[in-house]
């Protein structure tokens, strides 16, 4: 197998937006680093929730709108891959819309579960649309409502799934 060279996030994703006509995107730079914290106790028997940033909803469930939607969507545990969709203005969905678990591993991390390398599953994994233009609404909305959902949930550790 031939390892890939390192994705250049930040200078792909800022073209990407401008030939989007959406203009330059301001990255959020930070002097503070990340809280990093331990886990509590072996994956094995951890409670593991997801944030995926792709636009996933389950199907009868409303979509994402394509700018500055800070809104997020609880995917129960149990939904069938095929009940999922994805939206979003800023990758290419054809991927997604063949396999869901592309941007949203829902079968993979199940099957995680089954084989004993985590706990559990969080009742609901959460979902939202990448790419928000307004950190302060990022800030001020939907990271405390994602964080109140995953300490209501007894969450013990956060899968991040960025597109």
């Amino acid at each position: 197998m031939t390892r890939q060279p390192p994705i250049d996030y930040i200078t792909r994703i800022t073209s990407q937006y401008e030939s989007l006509g959406y203009g330059r995107y301001d990255w959020l730079h930070s002097d503070t680093p990340s809280a990093v914290n331990a886990l509590p106790k072996p994956l094995s028997e951890c409670k593991l929730g997801v944030l995926a940033t792709g636009g996933v909803y389950r199907e009868g469930q409303t979509a994402f709108t394509y700018k500055d939607d800070t809104t997020y969507r609880a995917i129960p545990c149990d939904t069938n891959a095929a009940d999922l969709r994805a939206t979003h203005f800023a990758y290419d969905l054809t991927g997604a819309r063949e396999d869901i678990n592309v941007v949203f591993p829902i079968d993979i991390l199940r099957s995680l579960v089954a084989d004993g390398t985590v706990g559990e599953l969080a009742p609901n994994l959460f979902t939202c649309m990448g790419g928000i233009y307004s950190q302060r609404r990022v800030r001020e909305e939907l990271a405390p409502a994602i964080v109140e959902r995953c300490l209501a949930d007894e969450i013990d550790v956060v899968l991040l799934i960025p597109v």
